[in-house]
């Protein structure tokens, strides 16, 4: 069977025959590089999921990770409102920056820049859950992560209950600071349990959307 064909009438590419491409991490948002690809490049990304780039100053293709190890795994290509941009959103492995930086825009501008802006949670979710499963993988010794799973599924969940009950008692008490710690480790555990079952984070983001209603969120037990 062949390949199906691909739309790129809407892609506004320059005179050189190329478009730039920003290229954001799905977990975080976080910008990590800006390159640029050709028609065969953007073809190759879209088929592969593997991100591929054209280098003006080499005047070829190129795989990101090809050498270095730090693939990108694409989950969305995105064409911008004027079709002169396109948007990369990939899964990262290791550094996307050639000096080592986890981002290629690391380099302020700003003499004082502003208050930065908080984390987000579900990006921190996902990269606590992306290193709770290298460490399943690896189990690298002396980590907190290796020595939980050596006592087995029992040992994990019972950790979860033992922080709800700390949840529940920082809440009675009104104790924010305490709250905010026992939440992040009854999350801790609740993703080390996910990901001991294999249930990832989009299994249970499904879920939730499914229950996204247009005026807020339904409880698992409403109707209509």
């Amino acid at each position: 069977m062949s390949a199906p064909s691909l739309d790129l009438s809407g892609v506004r590419f320059d005179e050189r025959g190329l478009v730039p491409v920003v290229t954001q991490d799905a977990r975080d948002g976080a910008v990590l590089m800006l390159a640029w690809a050709d028609r065969a490049a953007l073809e190759r990304t879209l088929t592969t999921r593997e991100g591929t780039y054209f280098s003006r100053s080499r005047g070829e293709q190129w795989i990101k990770g090809l050498t270095s190890g730090h693939t990108q795994k694409v989950l969305d290509v995105r064409l911008d409102c004027d079709g002169d941009a396109v948007l990369y959103v990939v899964e990262q492995t290791g550094p996307a920056c050639h000096t080592g930086e986890r981002s290629c825009f690391h380099n302020p501008l700003l003499a004082e820049p502003g208050e930065a802006a908080p984390p987000s949670l579900d990006g921190v979710l996902e990269r606590v859950y992306a290193t709770i499963r290298e460490r399943l993988e690896t189990l690298p010794e002396n980590s907190y992560v290796a020595r939980l799973h050596a006592g087995g599924l029992d040992r994990v969940l019972k950790k979860v209950a033992e922080e709800a009950g700390e949840v529940l008692l920082e809440a009675k008490n009104a104790n924010r600071e305490g709250l905010a710690q026992e939440t992040a480790d009854l999350l801790f555990h609740t993703l080390f349990a996910l990901a001991e079952v294999g249930v990832t984070t989009a299994d249970v983001a499904l879920v939730l959307e499914a229950r996204e209603g247009r005026t807020g969120l339904r409880g698992p037990k409403d109707v209509g």
